[in-house]
């Protein structure tokens, strides 16, 4: 009689370590990969013809709706690079964040830059019930008005309670806080001029009500380096509190019960992963321990993250769904974008 002994271990490294599933991969591959591929050709665009590359991202991306439909190929991977893509994209924004932004640009001009920031969503709420609009809608405009543009539509998305409406809610506004961000990268430099603003009321000004960030660097360089590079710095004060929003926007969802407006599974967490990657990361720029050539990677890394997960926001957005907003929606992100201009100008009048 011969002993039963016990199996011998495997020997290859491919049988003990957990290698990912080919097959999922191979079913991302193709919605990634166009992804990728609008994100590029936008990125042309942009640097050949002047267009802002986030809007040129969701512009061809709205014309390839066809490649998310049931049954298509490339769909689980553009679903992929419009969450998970996108989620990479913010918690990287951190890595451009420290308290030293803080310290350099003074007291009272942060104090102003975080006050619009909350006055301009309360407004938002306040606008939209005026408007008939839903909460929902209001914080996500609200939101993305008044931190940083696209980057803070989707993270705010990530925490709302999901409808069938949520979808379409993201792609208006992503291209509403684009559209407006050019108009004032246009509009907003000879208006600082007109109103006779010196070169740091002109700055904070920018910096404090263009919505995305390219558009600011845009403006702001398009007057002098000084400006561009201060205006840059207040922008970049808007994007840290990113995260800060979205928690209490999630524990405001929470307490109030709002969250059991939906169906069950589609409940938003209180603060997601991504979120706490960017407060990680915004934390270790600040006492120093993330070098200055690997936060300008993370920065880099972080726009291509954030353009291809447009580009597929696009792509899984119908445009027919999409202008089924209304114009009060339009009329609200609008009159959200004039409110904090006048907040921001007041402020930096009043401030001197």
């Amino acid at each position: 009689m011969t002993a039963n002994l016990p199996d011998k271990p495997s020997r290859r490294l491919s049988d003990r370590l957990p290698w990912p599933d080919r097959g999922a991969a191979a079913k991302l591959f193709p919605g990634v990969a166009v992804s990728i591929l609008v994100a590029i050709t936008a990125q042309f665009l942009s640097e050949h013809y002047g267009a802002p590359a986030m809007l040129m991202a969701l512009l061809l991306g709205l014309a390839l709706n066809f490649l998310a439909e049931d049954g298509a190929r490339s769909r689980p991977g553009v679903e992929f690079s419009a969450k998970t893509i996108l989620r990479l994209g913010v918690a990287l924004l951190g890595a451009r964040i420290s308290t030293q932004m803080l310290a350099d640009l003074g007291g009272p001009m942060i104090a102003l830059v975080i006050a619009g920031i909350a006055a301009t969503i309360l407004f938002a709420l306040l606008a939209a019930r005026l408007f008939g609009r839903g909460w929902r809608l209001a914080l996500l405009t609200g939101g993305a008005v008044a931190i940083c543009g696209a980057s803070a539509a989707m993270a705010i998305a990530a925490v709302l309670p999901k409808t069938e409406k949520s979808e379409r809610n993201l792609a208006f506004t992503v291209l509403s806080v684009t559209l407006l961000s050019t108009v004032a990268m246009i509009a907003y430099p000879p208006l600082t001029a007109a109103l006779g603003l010196r070169a740091l009321e002109t700055s904070v000004f920018l910096g404090g009500t263009i919505h995305d960030v390219a558009q600011v660097v845009g403006a702001g360089f398009s007057i002098s380096p000084e400006v561009g590079e201060t205006a840059t710095l207040v922008k970049l004060i808007r994007v840290s509190m990113l995260a800060p929003v979205v928690l209490v926007f999630s524990l405001v969802i929470r307490a109030g019960g709002l969250a059991k407006e939906v169906p069950d599974g589609m409940h938003p967490p209180l603060l997601p992963g991504f979120v706490l990657g960017f407060l990680l990361l915004a934390v270790l720029n600040s006492v120093g321990v993330i070098p200055e050539t690997v936060a300008d990677l993370a920065g880099t890394l972080s726009r291509w993250a954030l353009l291809i997960a447009i580009a597929a926001v696009g792509i899984r957005t119908s445009v027919s769904k999409m202008l089924d907003v209304g114009g009060t929606a339009i009329a609200l992100i609008v009159i959200e974008t004039i409110f904090l201009g006048l907040f921001i100008l007041t402020g930096v009048r009043l401030i001197g």
